[in-house]
């Protein structure tokens, strides 16, 4: 029997190299520390947490609820270790993070099944998963980019919030594309491929004090970003003058606002993220701000005072890939499907998420080697749903992408009330979920 070789021993290389071992097959799981530390880590414990202490909300009407409860159907082993840690946190899997790293450390090493050996790997396994997260070593990271080519590897992510379509008022925002241009498939026969928001002088002058009066957030050591001008935090922007943002993301030549024949004082435009026309992208807006600040100030933006954030801005140092102009469905090389990524590399944030691609991935790694096809849920779930995204997404803007509502396919007679819309979305979900997996045989192993 060949060795498997999973490369990174944070989440989703423990959750992946575990889900292969209990399907019978033998993995060398490589994790650089402690021969090679981090910037960020502190030990040489698999699955170490170095930002936050909580897996969010256990909750299935939030997403990374929803998401959590999948796993659990599926037998992660990351959602076991939480378990042993947990401590209190309301409704949030909040973990004492050297209980946590010690289970899920103590679990993984002494499986039969695995072996850990601790060097750096500098190539890319033939069978395997590579795992290693937004700290990914220069040699490896090298190794990606000549595989795929320069541009299907990032190393910054420039965020800019994404905002729920059904929460804004859409009476105070026109459809159009800067000189009639830019448009998408069926964009221009609604007007536009855009939806702006018009400032007059007063709103973008008091828009202006609060953006350069907010809160930022103090990035760790290891998160430090240079500013380039493709990602400049628009914030750093308004130090260089007030006028700089109205001759930049929100420049209003171009654009005639329908309601009253005239070009507005400023414009902020909003950019279609996904193809069902639900995730709209503030353009050109990423952020440090801190997510209170960023509701608060990006609420004064004309049509977004209910705005409900699906994605809130950041700026921070993660290497990632554009999965949808380089991997296949199931998140491998097109060229060789037993060569598969998971954990942020793929293009997805937060700690739930980097757990849920390992187990995927392990799972359909499994899949292949005895001859089945790879298999992603429906997109009625929340796994499937993050797939879909990091399938379709457009390559050309294409940005990492936490789990949210947004992803998923909205429900036919659906709930008014938003919260009970998505208890309800929760519920069809575990559904076919379950059906998904009696049909597949995908038992989840028992923890």
């Amino acid at each position: 029997m060949r060795d498997i070789h999973i490369v990174g021993g944070g989440l989703a290389g423990s959750e992946a190299a575990f889900q292969l071992a209990e399907r019978g097959h033998m993995v060398v799981l490589h994790e650089m520390r402690p021969v090679r530390g981090t910037a960020a880590h502190k030990t040489d414990r698999l699955g170490e947490l170095v930002c936050s202490n909580t897996f969010k909300s256990t909750e299935t009407a939030n997403a990374h609820g929803l998401l959590k409860a999948e796993m659990r159907a599926l037998g992660s082993v990351v959602l076991w270790a939480a378990d042993q840690a947990r401590v209190p946190g309301g409704s949030a899997l909040a973990v004492d993070r050297e209980l946590f790293a010690n289970a899920l450390d103590a679990r993984v090493r002494e499986h039969p099944g695995i072996s850990v050996v601790c060097e750096e790997v500098h190539e890319l396994p033939e069978v395997g998963i590579v795992a290693t997260g937004p700290l990914t070593s220069d040699l490896l990271a090298e190794s990606i980019r000549t595989r795929l080519g320069v541009a299907s590897l990032a190393f910054y992510d420039s965020i800019a919030p994404v905002v729920s379509y059904e929460s804004l008022d859409h009476s105070l925002l026109f459809r159009a594309s800067r000189w009639d241009k830019e448009t998408m498939d069926g964009a221009a026969a609604e007007g536009g491929a855009y939806l702006n928001a018009a400032f007059d002088k007063e709103e973008y002058e008091a828009f202006i004090d609060a953006l350069a009066a907010g809160d930022q957030f103090t990035a760790h050591e290891f998160d430090a970003v240079p500013y380039f001008e493709g990602c400049m935090p628009a914030e750093e922007m308004v130090k260089r003058g007030r006028e700089t943002l109205r001759f930049g993301p929100m420049k209003p030549i171009g654009l005639r606002d329908p309601r009253t024949g005239r070009r507005p004082w400023a414009v902020l435009q909003l950019r279609q993220e996904d193809r069902a026309g639900r995730m709209w992208n503030l353009v050109g807006f990423q952020t440090r701000l801190r997510v209170g600040e960023q509701q608060r100030v990006f609420r004064m933006i004309p049509g977004l005072a209910e705005a409900e954030f699906l994605r809130y801005g950041s700026i921070h140092r993660n290497t990632y890939l554009n999965a949808p102009a380089a991997l296949t469905p199931h998140l491998s090389l097109r060229d060789a499907p037993m060569t598969m990524f998971a954990g942020q590399l793929t293009g997805v944030e937060g700690y739930t998420e980097s757990s849920a691609t390992g187990l995927l991935a392990g799972i359909n790694l499994s899949r292949m080697l005895h001859g089945d096809d790879p298999v992603v849920p429906p997109p009625t779930t929340m796994l499937g749903a993050l797939y879909r995204y990091l399938r379709e997404a457009d390559p050309k803007h294409f940005q990492p992408m936490n789990a949210n509502y947004g992803l998923v396919d909205e429900l036919p007679n659906a709930p008014r009330d938003k919260m009970a819309r998505k208890q309800a979305m929760a519920d069809r979900a575990l559904v076919e979920q379950a059906a998904w997996i009696e049909s597949l045989a995908l038992t989840g192993i028992q923890l």
